[in-house]
């Protein structure tokens, strides 16, 4: 089953924090899930004073910058596993280095069903 990593953390520590991970430990983090046949994907994300919000109301669309919400805590990342249940993604993310200055959202990908498939 797939589930998503979702990454959050103080953007503006968590680079300077005791326990932050580098990019080179994230990034053999990866390795090591994509080895043993659990990485599906994933990728760090640009700060979110680069993101917009796009929404579409009565046929208009309007675009904000920054994120959705005011949050202490930014999304800056995530990972895309196949584990077999909710427990072994658990311990997939209680991996993730970022785990030890913010926090792993855990979060089940479940299948569109398209034209009565899925």
């Amino acid at each position: 089953m797939k589930y998503l990593c979702l990454v959050y953390a103080e953007e503006a520590s968590l680079h300077s924090l005791p326990d932050s991970p580098e990019d080179d430990e994230c990034q053999a983090y990866a390795d090591s899930l994509a080895e043993s046949g659990h990485m599906l994907g994933g990728e760090p994300l640009e700060p979110v004073s680069s993101a917009v919000t796009v929404r579409v109301r009565d046929g208009k669309t309007s675009v904000t910058d920054g994120p959705f919400a005011e949050t202490k805590e930014q999304l800056t990342g995530f990972y895309l596993v196949d584990a077999r249940d909710l427990n072994e993604a658990i311990r997939i993310a209680e991996n993730i280095p970022p785990a030890r200055v913010g926090s792993i959202e855990v979060r089940p990908v479940r299948e569109l069903q398209v034209n009565g498939e899925g």
